[in-house]
Parts: C-alpha cells; sequence; structure tokens
C-alpha cells in the first residue's frame, strides 16, 4: 500500500450533535470512554497497511489536532516515507474555508501531488465501523476503475440521508443521486437501497484531473456527491464496492452518530453483554490516545454502609476513575472521573474529568468534560426541571450538560433558593 494515500475529511461541525460540539469537531467526540469517533478511520487506515494520511481540518480543530498530535503520530516512520499530517485549510482560491467535500481536497491538491501516489482514499472520519482499505483497493485495481464508491445497503426510509447509487451486475454505477427524496431501491427488493457511505478510492491522476475541472466550474457545490460522481458515472469506469466490515459479527456494523440520540445508542450498546460493536478483538485494533493514568479504583465496599458501596454494573471505567462510595450502572466513564459517596450515576456517558457530588443522581445524561455535579443534585428526573436549567434534552429524552452551561454555579443557587 505505499503507493495509496489517505484523506479523511475531518472537519464537520456536527451541529446535530450540539452541545458536545460547542468546542470541538465532531471527529473528536469520545466515543467508547477513551477514544475519538475519529479513530475508527484511522485505524482502518492503519489496519489496512496505510501509512500516509492527511486529516483535513476546518471547525474548532484544536481538540481533534492535539489528540493526533498525541496519539497518533508515533506510529509512523518518516524515515521511510510514513506520516500523519494535520491540514488546516490552505484558502487557494479565496479566504472561504472548505465549500465542500471535493473543495476540501482540491484546496490540498499540491500536498497530493507531492507524494505522487497511484491511488488515494477518501473518507469521512466521524463514522464508527471497521473496514479493510485493502481490499477496496485491490477491487479499484482489478476492476480497471477511475473510481470505486464504497457502498452500503440501508432500508429506504433511511436512504434520503445518503447518495443513492443504480449499478448493473457487474457493479457498475449507471446512477447515482445525492439525498433523494424518492430513492431507487435495489431491483427485487423494494425495501432497500444500494448507499454511498462516502468512502472512495480514486486512481490519483484521474482525479487530480476531476478536482481542477470541478474547481473552475461556477455551477459546482464542489461536492464529491452532488457534482463530480454525477458527471462522470456516464463516461467513466465508475464501480461500487459492497461494504464487508472486520467487526467479525454476522451482520455488518456502520453507525453514522450524527444525532445526540444515534451517539447515545451507539455508546448503550457497547455496554450490552453482546455488543454490536467488537471492541476487544485484537485482530483489528482500535487505536487512540493513552495517557499514563493508574487503573480505576472502587472504594468503600465494607465501612458498614450499606448504601455507601463503590461499585460499577454493567459498565465501562476506563483509567483513572475514583469510584468512592457510589453506584455506577450501565454506564460509561471516560478517564479522570469522580463518583462521591452515595452518588448514583444510571443509563449515562459520562466524559473526562468529571466529578459527580456526594448524594447526586444521575439518570439518562450525556455529561461533557470537566463538568463539577454538585452533591445533592438530581438530573435526568424531570425533565421539564432540566429543560429549565437550560440543558439539552434530546427526542428521547436524553440530557446533554456541556462543559460552557455553568452548572455548578447554576445547580448550587439551585440549592439556596
Amino acid at each position: 500500500m505505499s503507493d495509496t494515500l489517505a484523506v479523511v475529511l475531518a472537519g464537520g461541525k456536527g451541529s446535530r450533535l450540539e452541545p458536545l460540539t460547542r468546542d470541538r469537531a465532531k471527529p473528536a467526540v469520545p466515543f467508547c470512554g477513551s477514544y475519538r469517533i475519529v479513530d475508527f478511520s484511522l485505524s482502518n487506515c492503519l489496519n489496512s497497511g496505510i501509512r500516509k494520511m492527511l486529516v483535513l481540518t476546518q471547525y474548532k480543530a484544536m481538540s481533534l489536532d492535539r489528540h493526533i498530535n498525541l496519539g497518533w503520530r508515533h506510529f509512523f516512520c518518516r524515515e521511510l516515507g510514513e506520516f500523519i499530517d494535520v491540514v488546516p485549510p490552505q484558502q487557494r482560491i479565496d479566504e472561504h474555508w472548505y465549500q465542500g467535500t471535493a473543495d476540501a481536497v482540491y484546496q490540498n491538491i499540491y500536498t497530493l501531488e507531492k507524494e505522487r501516489p497511484n491511488y488515494v482514499v477518501i473518507l469521512a472520519g466521524d463514522h464508527i465501523y471497521k473496514m479493510n482499505y485493502r481490499q477496496m483497493v485491490e477491487e479499484h485495481k482489478r476492476q480497471g476503475a477511475d473510481l470505486t464508491i464504497g457502498a452500503l445497503r440501508v432500508t429506504s426510509d433511511q436512504a434520503s440521508r445518503f447518495g443513492v447509487m443504480e449499478v448493473d451486475n457487474t457493479e457498475r454505477v449507471v446512477g447515482f443521486d445525492e439525498k433523494p427524496d424518492e430513492p431507487k431501491t435495489i431491483p427485487g427488493d423494494d425495501r432497500h437501497c444500494l448507499a454511498s457511505m462516502g468512502i472512495y478510492v480514486f486512481t490519483a491522476r484521474f482525479l487530480f484531473e476531476q478536482l481542477c475541472a470541478d474547481a473552475t466550474d461556477p455551477n459546482s457545490v464542489h461536492d464529491f456527491g452532488r457534482n463530480i460522481i454525477p458527471s462522470i458515472i456516464n463516461s467513466q469506469r465508475v464501480f461500487a464496492y459492497p461494504f464487508v466490515d472486520e467487526n467479525g459479527k454476522s451482520d455488518a456494523y456502520w453507525r453514522d452518530v450524527g444525532t445526540l440520540d444515534a451517539y447515545y445508542e451507539a455508546n448503550m450498546d457497547l455496554i450490552t453483554i453482546n455488543p454490536e460493536l467488537n471492541m476487544y478483538d485484537s485482530s483489528w485494533s482500535v487505536r487512540t490516545y493513552q495517557p499514563i493514568l493508574p487503573p480505576p479504583k472502587f472504594v468503600f465496599g465494607s465501612d458498614g454502609h450499606e448504601d455507601r458501596r463503590g461499585q460499577a454494573l454493567d459498565s465501562i471505567v476506563c483509567q483513572g476513575c475514583i469510584i468512592s462510595g457510589g453506584t455506577v450502572e450501565r454506564s460509561i466513564l471516560s478517564p479522570n472521573v469522580r463518583i462521591n459517596s452515595y452518588a448514583s450515576v444510571q443509563d449515562s456517558i459520562v466524559f473526562e474529568g468529571v466529578n459527580i457530588g456526594r448524594h447526586a443522581k444521575i439518570r439518562r445524561a450525556i455529561i461533557d468534560k470537566g463538568v463539577n455535579i454538585p452533591a445533592g443534585v438530581q438530573i435526568g428526573y424531570d425533565m421539564d426541571q432540566d429543560r429549565r436549567r437550560g440543558f439539552v434534552v434530546s427526542d428521547n429524552g436524553i440530557v446533554v450538560i456541556a462543559k460552557a452551561d455553568g452548572v455548578e454555579h447554576l445547580l448550587e443557587n439551585e440549592q439556596v433558593a
């Protein structure tokens, strides 16, 4: 794979994930306690043998930039031509930010050309899945394709969120419609459509030609799905590659955790007995930044107080956490979380550095990094009260507390009143 370069599009704002994306890009949002969403795409590249990566950032990139610098650079050897580089917008044409997915790659075309790849893999950095890109590149070569598109079978009611493809019996793409109101179903299966995963393998020279042509088109919005792909399917060799995952399960796993409820559900699946996503498969490891922290600690288990017992049930508890006489059930704790005596945390996702005060009760909540929950507070038990406090409540009733909510002052004043 030394002739292949990966371009990871990681500049997404993720507005449907607010307030979790208020201070970070969507790919930098934590997942499964100690990971970030972007780790899945990067791990797929590494496990596939791709050792040249450009991560294109834009929206509030500091958290993402820091994560990659601390956790990913040591996997690559510059002396052997390996690298992972974080690249902000180059603003080659004017002072605008990236205008679309194709424009994001075009603004970095000189960087791509300098590496002289034969093939370029373009993918989003904000999806959760395990995939061997090597197999997709090999199929691209076998077909003599100009472009190969990762394809996912989705239900027809979901298809309007994707680019929808029509293919012939050789998997050649003969039709493409980006986010259609009435998506065309798979022949013989009127309940499913063939959707683009936003994963592309381009023959490099062909990609550069298309990007330059698109950049000079005044009617283009400079997007692969809306402009480039529809313009080439009738004249160039464009093929679909059916998604084959490396998750080791009978059903393929691919998640767009782009809403609060989708994000919550994907995390909660991880604490079940047999989760859909296997994070413990060493044959396809998901890598991340691992800070040097002590193991989690559970204290006050035998001091004579039956309701003061440090314990976690059906949960993921990361390094550095201390559960000091509190109870955690069906929850995920990121590093350095402190659960104090008599506190209860149920069905929740707790980010790094959160402190849960004594006697506090948390249920069905997502608590952002560094939040301090005062003693005795209840969150997730009264949706109307949580909304009055200024917290975001999702469609499914998940309470989200952001870093900037000033929750400790708000709730302390509430107690005084």
